[in-house]
């Protein structure tokens, strides 16, 4: 049981490390105010309603366009390795006492453990089986 969990949090763990450290973009095209299409990794396509961009030779008036491309860029994490010098001293005095207080917790037991090995019997006043014995003659 305790191999079996071993192996589940290690492979969590092995999961977090991999997508805190991933980083991705997520491509989203909008026509008008509904959403039309999502990609994740590559630009999404457009849904064809694109106007071209006419020429401005004579007009100062442009209408707008009625779709619009978003991304969202999530950046994974850099550095995994905590560094000691952004630790201030009480943090290092807190988990210096934690540790020294807690370590027991994590030592095994033995397992040959048994409580009657060290135990004395009670003093023998009187031999109560004596007392309490009946003889058929």
């Amino acid at each position: 049981m305790k191999q079996v969990f071993h192996k589940i949090m290690s492979l969590t763990m092995a999961f977090v490390v991999l997508f805190s450290t991933m980083s991705f973009t997520l491509s989203m095209h909008y026509c008008g105010d509904t959403l039309v299409e999502t990609a994740m990794f590559h630009k999404a396509e457009g849904c064809g309603m694109e106007m071209v961009k006419p020429s401005n030779e004579g007009c100062s008036i442009i209408k707008k366009n009625c779709c619009n491309d978003e991304q969202l860029v999530v950046d994974g994490q850099d550095e995994l390795q905590l560094q000691v010098d952004k630790i201030s001293f009480e943090q290092q005095v807190f988990i210096a006492s934690f540790v020294y207080a807690y370590i027991n917790l994590f030592e095994g037991l033995d397992n040959k453990l048994s409580s009657f090995e060290e135990y004395e019997p009670p003093l023998v006043i009187k031999e109560i089986f004596k007392i309490d014995e009946t003889y058929l003659i």
